[in-house]
């Protein structure tokens, strides 16, 4: 089955921690400012000193100020959300896979839906890694990490099936890829997109793909947690059949 999580309510704390200039725990060596250790840490703790910088959040207002008297507008999601693959032993929440996990999508906002595929009995769903706003791309390794208050709410789909996640926003469809490299998440996000193409318009695979050159973003979700991640993104006004297709 697929299971879809309507995030109806999303509420940050009133603090939280960013990276900070000291030696974030993913930074990326080819940005040529200090070669990171490239993957997860055994346990996750709030960093100390100029390893992290503390923000001060107002959940009502939307914004952060931090002690350097600098302000961000808010845009909380929650980071994880996802359930195990069929498959044993102990699964790691570091890495997104087919069924969801640590997308780390920052469109994932309140009033918006992700539909992820059920692999096990239960499906066993988990959220958490709450973001009061991030970057496409997440490039420092953490975000602006923060306690998070969300409601959500669950529908299954049993006749909808899905190989990898797809979400809805208020303004359109999200398809996403994951890989090795940007290129290959790259290319599996378009591939999601023509199939969801076809189904919405009736394009066929080449109609879809030629149409997606002109009306599809591709954004960078994030670069840091092992495998690369890539949405693509299909606006609801983009494409408008007004006449009947001529001869």
């Amino acid at each position: 089955m697929t299971l879809e999580i309507r995030i109806n309510r999303i509420r940050t704390g009133r603090w939280g921690w960013s990276a900070g200039p000291g030696a974030p725990a993913q930074l990326d060596p080819h940005l040529g400012l200090g070669a990171g250790p490239g993957g997860p840490p055994a346990v996750i703790t709030v960093p100390r000193g100029d390893h992290a910088t503390f923000w001060e959040l107002d959940p009502e207002g939307a914004v952060g100020i931090n002690r350097a008297g600098q302000l961000l507008k808010l845009r909380p999601f929650m980071g994880i959300m996802g359930m195990p693959l069929d498959q044993p032993g102990i699964q790691s929440t570091f890495p997104p896979t087919r069924c969801g996990g640590n997308l780390d999508c920052r469109e994932l906002t309140e009033g918006t839906a992700l539909f992820l595929p059920i692999a096990v009995d239960d499906g066993l769903f988990s959220t958490g890694d709450g973001h009061a706003v991030q970057g496409d791309g997440e490039v420092a390794g953490p975000a602006l990490n923060c306690p998070m208050q969300v409601e959500m709410e669950f529908r299954l789909h049993p006749e909808l099936r899905l190989a990898l996640p797809r979400a809805r926003l208020t303004s359109g469809w999200l398809t996403f890829g994951f890989g090795r490299s940007l290129d290959e998440a790259a290319a599996i996000a378009t591939v999601e997109m023509v199939k969801m193409m076809g189904e919405l318009y009736g394009f066929s695979p080449r109609q879809a793909l030629s149409f997606a050159s002109l009306v599809v973003d591709l954004r960078i979700t994030q670069m840091v947690n092992g495998v690369r991640g890539v949405h693509a993104f299909l606006p609801d006004d983009s494409i408008e059949q007004r006449t009947e297709p001529k001869a």
